[in-house]
């Protein structure tokens, strides 16, 4: 009996040290990590303040540039201003797109073909202001006068809705980690399914069952498979989480770790529901080729709940959301979402887990009763013969 209640851990150990070395589950964590790390990269580059290169030549020219650099500065937009010889250098800088204009004589903007409109926007801004200031001060103005009436403030801008910078960046982190939910819950559930299938079709689970209680192969094969993928996405937030303040693309990495763990710890939640469903998927059929046809009403499940944990990031109150982010089956790719971003009571939260618990609870002896009395049987198993009273 002793050596009976050890044998779990030992499946688990095997299971997960098994699909470790599997090559498909390296090669795909690889790639998985470099699009990840590829995705951040180029979504800081393209993020990045506007920049533009302006050649100045001819007298005045170089001023109104420096005006021009600080204008573009206040909106955050960077003017890199280079000082030419002549005219001719600057239409062959302009010509070579090494500058994007050119300002000449301070009278005329130079451009390649289509202009760039923030940059000509703005040259045409200073030098409009520049040319006022001319014509006040010939008038008779003093510059003191005219630097008191042209340089105004501008008009405070209020947002019925502001938006922070921080939940902005938790957003997408969200997102990030709703996609990355739904693939390791579908991925990780098939495995399940698909093991048992392949132990029931090569009927290696007689052999196994000859030292090994049904109930504690499955809670060792969900356990073990379990902890890999959990590993696997810890993997993929550290990944992420360094390759992100590598770039400077997360200005709070705080709030990141924080996502993080919410989808940790969801993922958990989540997988020994899904889990315990994928493991009846697979025992009730014999062969590969008909575990998609028992998989389909879980597959649709998932592929619903992610949908609806997508549209959550944009509108987490919403009453869809709510409700979603309460039941068992959708809690996983919802839940984290609200929570992130700041939209679920407290009361909704421990709700939310302890109704996932409870479920999960419940469905665990169905579904070890169900595998337990399928593996063995031939064919295609019906549920109901299974859960038969006189069926074991």
């Amino acid at each position: 009996m002793t050596v009976r209640r050890r044998m779990w851990p030992i499946i688990a150990r095997r299971e997960f040290v098994e699909r470790v070395r599997d090559r498909g589950f390296q090669v795909s964590t690889a790639i998985t990590l470099v699009l990840l790390t590829g995705v951040i990269v180029i979504s800081a580059a393209f993020n990045r303040p506007t920049s533009f290169d302006l050649a100045v030549v001819g007298e005045g020219s170089d001023a109104l540039g420096a005006q021009v650099r600080v204008a573009a500065a206040a909106l955050g937009v960077e003017v890199v201003v280079h000082e030419l010889a002549d005219e001719a250098e600057a239409r062959r800088a302009v010509d070579a797109g090494e500058s994007d204009a050119a300002l000449v004589d301070a009278a005329e903007i130079l451009v390649r073909a289509d202009p760039p409109d923030q940059l000509v926007g703005l040259i045409q801004a200073v030098s409009v202001r520049e040319r006022s200031r001319r014509a006040l001060i010939t008038a008779g103005l003093t510059p003191e006068e005219v630097d008191a009436a042209l340089l105004q403030a501008g008009l405070p801008v209020h947002a019925l809705e502001p938006v922070d910078a921080r939940s902005r960046e938790t957003a997408t982190v969200v997102f990030v980690g709703v996609l990355l939910l739904y693939g390791q819950l579908f991925a990780y559930g098939y495995w399940v399914a698909s093991g048992v299938v392949e132990e029931k079709s090569s009927r290696v689970v007689e052999v196994l069952l000859a030292t090994v209680r049904p109930s504690h192969l499955l809670r060792g094969k969900i356990l073990g498979i379990g902890l890999l993928g959990l590993g696997q996405l810890l993997l993929i937030g550290l990944v992420g989480l360094f390759a992100s303040s590598a770039v400077g693309s997360l200005d709070f990495p705080s709030g990141a770790v924080a996502t993080i763990g919410l989808v940790l710890g969801w993922f958990i939640l989540g997988f020994f529901f899904y889990a315990s469903l994928f493991a009846v998927a697979g025992s009730i059929v014999t062969r590969q080729e008909d575990l998609q046809t028992t998989m389909t009403p879980l597959t649709i499940l998932i592929l619903g709940s992610f949908f609806i944990g997508l549209t959550a990031t944009s509108n987490p109150d919403s009453t869809l959301a709510t409700v979603a982010s309460l039941l068992p089956f959708s809690s996983p790719l919802v839940m984290p979402t609200r929570i992130a971003l700041g939209e679920a009571a407290t009361w909704e939260v421990v709700a939310s887990v302890a109704i996932s618990v409870g479920a999960t609870a419940a469905v665990i002896p169905i579904a070890t009763t169900i595998y337990s009395r399928a593996l063995l049987r031939p064919g295609r198993v019906r549920i109901r013969q299974v859960l038969r009273p006189d069926a074991g």
